[in-house]
């Protein structure tokens, strides 16, 4: 099977096949423990004599194969899920108490290290397509300022940014580090792409605490005649949307996509947060059907999507690969391919290119998230009007003009700016993670005609920012319009389960640059002829992805194919 990512590049190296042995059970916590380990079958679950405590839970293990590769996860997994409802004569009318406790273990970089724990990498060759073939990394033509110091960037540990997944084909590429932070600290982003071995193999038992992946108190008021004001206090995920795999509006929550792309549920992927989520629950009124007012408040530390870093099996487009190879191009100087002349790989110095930090929001009044919302449901139309104030959970890169002050390696040529500066255009970057607002709504319907249901979302921010070659900080700000058209449908089919209909779901996202720019710009290069290329913003103007699935199941749910 190959994935691919809803972002529109690969999501996985190579082919790649899945194994899930999953024993999804629910089990009293000790049971579960002690059959685990004793290779017993699980016990049932947990339930008090009145009901009104109860724990469930379930091992997993998720193991997959990549080809060229051989193991690229083998993720074990304990979960514990604890529900405790409090018998109350207050002002509440429900009283209780509901966590999740998570803890995984992902033996692929102990089982495959050479590829993705403390043995990975080598020694690499970077392309340099001048003098037909390639150099290794630190043996590039050098610039007037000189090269940089292979004993502090040594030739071990790496691997060619982009080797994974395709050939140099004479493009500019570099070394990128790949070893955990604990073992090669070189390139690692503090805070951010940092990563010991254990945080990767433990990836909950960190500083965040991430092992408690729920843990939140659920109280609802009445309010004399006009329903009841529900008050979910606690870190939780806030699920906006209606749609799964593209998030048009349920954009509260980060999302761990290092775990994986494609094949787990978002429900298992969203990062929980510490949040207020309000709601005033009117119930139906004489216009609508149900109405309800809704404010999240979210009030943690700031904390971005994970993409993965370099030297993990999965990081969206290798975004970890290049954040660490610029940030050592940075720190330690590197060799870049086929640079001079358009192609002679070239040694640069430190603070010169690359990443120089990356600035994480402090908490702060300030820096926490807010939004609200309106739903309901008129004449059977479900329908929501959105807004939510929040920190892009997605990096961007300000660079050039409004990037680090950086060296000239030129200095001492005719004319040459010397010493450091913030220097247009120039490929040296700070990452920031820029305020948004996002303006949105959905509905869903059900057609009984056809016997389906339809959903769709629209969303509308402002604040994103985008990669922009043509500005001299190399981005730009755009407005934005996304949405989502959905189908859903379960149906019979005979001749493949006549007991068990199938579901059938299909999906249009779109999406809208508004702001967009790009042009045909000429081109020159030191030592090259002038050439024309595209300049400006990559991404796309009008994008649209459509995705179609067919589910079903068998031998009562425990084998369900898609």
């Amino acid at each position: 099977m190959v994935a691919r990512s809803p972002f529109g590049g690969t999501s996985i190296f190579e082919r790649e096949t899945t194994m899930r042995p999953h024993i999804k059970t629910t089990v009293g916590a000790l049971a579960l423990v002690a059959a685990g380990l004793a290779g017993a079958s699980p016990a049932m679950s947990f339930e008090s004599a009145d009901g009104s405590l109860r724990i469930h839970g379930f091992l997993e293990n998720v193991t997959h194969v990549r080809k060229n590769v051989g193991l690229s996860k083998v993720r074990n997994t304990a979960q514990f899920e604890i529900d405790k409802d409090f018998q109350t004569d207050s002002i509440f009318s429900h009283l209780s108490f509901h966590t999740i406790l998570r803890g995984t273990y992902d033996a692929v970089y102990d089982l495959n290290d050479n590829d993705f724990g403390k043995d990975a990498g080598g020694s690499i060759l970077i392309e340099s397509v001048g003098i037909g073939g390639a150099v290794p990394h630190g043996g590039g033509i050098l610039l007037p300022a000189g090269g940089f110091d292979l004993a502090a960037n040594p030739n071990d540990g790496m691997i060619v940014l982009g080797d994974p997944l395709h050939d140099p084909e004479g493009g500019v590429a570099f070394g990128v580090p790949v070893r955990p932070c604990d073992e090669d600290p070189r390139g690692c982003l503090d805070g951010y792409m940092d990563e010991g071995l254990d945080g990767l193999r433990f990836p909950e038992f960190n500083s965040r605490l991430d092992f408690i992946r729920e843990a939140y108190i659920d109280a609802s008021i009445p309010v004399g005649g006009s329903g009841e004001i529900g008050i979910r206090f606690g870190k939780q995920q806030v699920v906006w949307g209606r749609t799964d795999l593209f998030r048009v509006l349920d954009v509260i929550n980060p999302v761990d996509f290092s775990r994986h792309n494609i094949y787990d549920e978002l429900e298992d992927t969203r990062i929980p947060m510490w949040m207020i989520n309000a709601e005033w629950r009117l119930g139906g009124t004489e216009t609508f059907d149900d109405l309800n007012f809704s404010v999240v408040w979210n009030f943690d530390k700031f904390r971005p999507a994970r993409l993965g870093q370099a030297g993990t099996p999965y990081q969206i487009l290798d975004v970890g690969s290049f954040f660490r190879g610029m940030k050592n191009c940075w720190d330690n100087g590197c060799t870049v391919a086929n640079f001079a002349g358009g192609v002679f790989a070239t040694d640069f110095p430190a603070n010169v290119i690359g990443i120089r930090d990356v600035n994480l929001p402090d908490w702060s009044i300030d820096n926490t998230q807010i939004g609200a919302k309106i739903e309901g449901v008129y004449k059977g139309i479900g329908f929501s009007l959105n807004y939510l104030n929040y920190i892009s959970q997605l990096p961007s890169l300000h660079g050039g003009s409004a990037g680090p002050a950086a060296f000239n390696p030129f200095c001492g040529a005719p004319g040459a700016d010397c010493g450091f500066a913030q220097r247009p255009y120039l490929i040296a970057f700070d990452i920031e993670f820029p305020r948004i607002n996002l303006f949105g709504g959905s509905l869903d319907f059900y057609l009984d005609s056809i016997k389906s249901v339809f959903r769709v979302e629209v969303a509308y921010t402002s604040g994103e920012e985008f990669p922009n070659t043509l500005r001299p900080e190399l981005f730009s700000e755009s407005d934005v319009l996304r949405y989502v058209i959905g189908w859903d449908r379960d149906t019979f089919i005979p001749f493949l389960n006549d007991k068990k209909a199938f579901l059938l779901s299909a999906q249009l996202f779109g999406e809208h640059i508004l702001d967009h720019e790009l042009e045909e710009t000429l081109l020159q290069q030191v030592g090259a002829p002038v050439t024309t290329s595209k300049a400006g913003i990559p991404n796309w103007k009008n994008n649209w992805i459509a995705t179609f699935l067919i589910k079903g199941w068998w031998e009562q749910n425990t084998i369900s194919p898609q």
